[in-house]
């Protein structure tokens, strides 16, 4: 690991979206409480949600970090995928409670206080948001993490949330209309039940094993490719029954080398760690599990048998 993944690694930035989260929970707390807006309202309960999300993504990280057990021989990356979960369910639940708010504010609408220093603070809050949801997409594509993609996902969220009340607020103040105020604030919940109800489906498809992703799947077919041998048109080392999964930031491919019957198992089996140190070289985080075959031999799995 470099310095940089050192210094930007899952369990740092989560602490750092934790120190965000309570700035900005203080700032739009003080937008709120200047302003009386109802949209500001919602802004600082979501960042009431950023907090909650980053504590337990910082618990789930942690956990999945944790070497293999007895237990849990394969690890414990899939900790990860129940931080998205968390965090999706929590958004969704702030959704529609900023749509609660909102549906009784639009027919009592309220005057606006302050609204020069509530902006302030808004777009203040905004910017941090926003610079460290930056860092943690970059920081979760380089080590695989649902759970930083997911808290970065939220603090985007977070930042439209603001984008939409700042603009309205704007309008208020331009046309007097005050109904806007919890107009937009539901339309910002809309989004916020979108966001949440994206996060919950991308951690139920984790823990259902979903395979990895296509430029892995290409980059595992492309190492196979260079130890596929031909003899007259007849493939005497070949590969089949190819299946990959993904758990947290480990990605899992289980396949059949067919090779000749007459090879000793000490030739075939230095040609399988050859394949399985490939594959990990040219994938991160790989763990390959190759069974050898002869190749006249064929292993079938669509038995219906097989299925009951």
């Amino acid at each position: 690991m470099n310095m940089a993944s050192h210094w930007f690694s899952p369990k740092r930035l989560l602490w750092a979206s934790v120190g965000v989260a309570i700035i900005t929970i203080a700032l739009k707390t003080l937008a709120w409480w200047l302003t009386d807006s109802v949209g500001l309202l919602s802004d600082a309960m979501e960042s009431l949600v950023n907090l909650a999300s980053a504590m337990f993504g910082l618990l789930m990280v942690t956990v999945a970090e944790t070497p293999p057990d007895d237990d849990h021989p394969y690890g414990h990356h899939k900790a990860e995928y129940f931080s998205a979960g968390f965090e999706g369910i929590l958004i969704i639940v702030a959704g529609l409670g900023i749509l609660w708010t909102g549906g009784h504010r639009i027919f009592d609408p309220q005057p606006l206080d302050q609204v020069g220093l509530g902006l302030v603070l808004s777009v203040g809050s905004s910017v941090l948001n926003g610079l460290l949801a930056w860092v943690m997409f970059r920081a979760a594509r380089e080590h695989r993490s649902l759970a930083l993609e997911a808290d970065a996902r939220h603090l985007v969220t977070d930042v439209w949330t603001s984008v939409g009340v700042v603009i309205g607020i704007v309008l208020i103040h331009v046309t007097g209309w005050l109904w806007l105020d919890a107009a937009i604030a539901m339309g910002v919940a809309l989004n916020i039940l979108k966001e949440g109800g994206h996060l919950v489906w991308r951690s139920s498809q984790g823990l259902m094993d979903e395979a990895v992703e296509a430029e892995v799947q290409q980059d595992i077919a492309q190492v196979l490719a260079r130890f596929v041998y031909v003899i007259d048109d007849r493939q005497v080392i070949r590969f089949d029954h190819v299946v990959t999964r993904k758990a947290g930031q480990r990605r899992f491919v289980d396949m059949h080398m067919h090779m000749p019957a007459n090879w000793s198992l000490g030739h075939a089996a230095a040609l399988r760690n050859k394949v399985e140190r490939t594959l990990m070289e040219a994938v991160p985080g790989l763990r390959a599990t190759i069974q050898l075959l002869p190749s006249d031999v064929e292993a079938h799995f669509d038995d219906p048998k097989d299925a009951a």
